[in-house]
């Protein structure tokens, strides 16, 4: 500190307050090391290196020990030569929030339909990311996957126990597949075309057609279905004099 000649470590900053404190006194002076242990210390199982082995003849003893782990006969010339050992890692299973069940209705915060509403169907076991639909006819937005950071959920509830998903919406079904093109010999492609555009395939169609006609009919059913319908094809913004940790959703 400045302005202290000669003092010591442990000097007074105010009326009644050192430096250190009494704990971190001890741990510095080592006076852990004097304080003799009453606890017993525990016997440690002794664990045998060599197995004894009978062996033949006369003149080789009648015994012999061998190693219980034994090293490898070969050894390589350098140890970062040696294969590496990999552990397989279970994927880790995503909860889901409790304000998110399924035919809830949720706000996009993120990407080209941010700020639309839409309907939470299912989450995916693989990525535990959230199945939602627009549906497509009320605001455009498709059958597609999304995190559960950028949505929020609103109390608005849609009764969707009679939609019938296909067992083949998972996240191989969303996967884009590159095509792959030949690199080497005579059909080599020098002048590769850029960035391909994507086409909806035929059988998304008809799944896309399949679970809006059910949602739909959901939203219909609601109790505000004539609101609802409104509803999901308006934007969510903020105002000027809105605070959004103050709003309900």
């Amino acid at each position: 500190m400045a302005g202290v000649k000669n003092g010591g470590r442990n000097y007074t900053l105010d009326a009644g307050l050192t430096r250190f404190s009494r704990a971190r006194l001890f741990t510095i002076r080592g006076m852990a090391k004097r304080l003799k242990n009453k606890t017993a210390k525990k016997p440690k199982a002794v664990v045998e290196k060599y197995v004894t082995k009978k062996i033949g003849g006369a003149k080789n003893g009648g015994e012999r020990k061998v190693l219980i782990k034994k090293s490898p006969k070969l050894l390589s010339e350098d140890r970062a030569f040696d294969k590496p050992t990999y552990r397989v890692q279970t994927p880790k299973k995503i909860t889901l929030k409790k304000s998110i069940t399924p035919g809830t209705v949720l706000i996009v915060l993120a990407g080209r339909h941010k700020g639309k509403r839409v309907v939470f169907l299912k989450q995916l076991e693989k990525t535990g990311l959230l199945l939602v639909t627009g549906p497509h006819k009320l605001n455009n937005v498709p059958l597609r996957r999304i995190a559960q950071s950028f949505v929020i959920a609103t109390s608005t509830k849609v009764d969707i126990s009679g939609v019938k998903l296909p067992e083949s919406l998972n996240d191989e079904y969303f996967r884009r597949k590159a095509v792959k093109q030949t690199k080497k010999g005579e059909n080599a492609e020098l002048f590769v075309a850029g960035h391909q555009a994507y086409t909806v395939s035929a059988q998304r169609k008809t799944d896309q057609k399949a679970v809006d006609k059910s949602v739909l009919a959901a939203i219909k059913k609601h109790a505000d279905g004539k609101f609802l319908t409104g509803y999901f094809q308006t934007r969510f913004s903020l105002k000027k004099n809105d605070v959004p940790h103050k709003l309900a959703f």
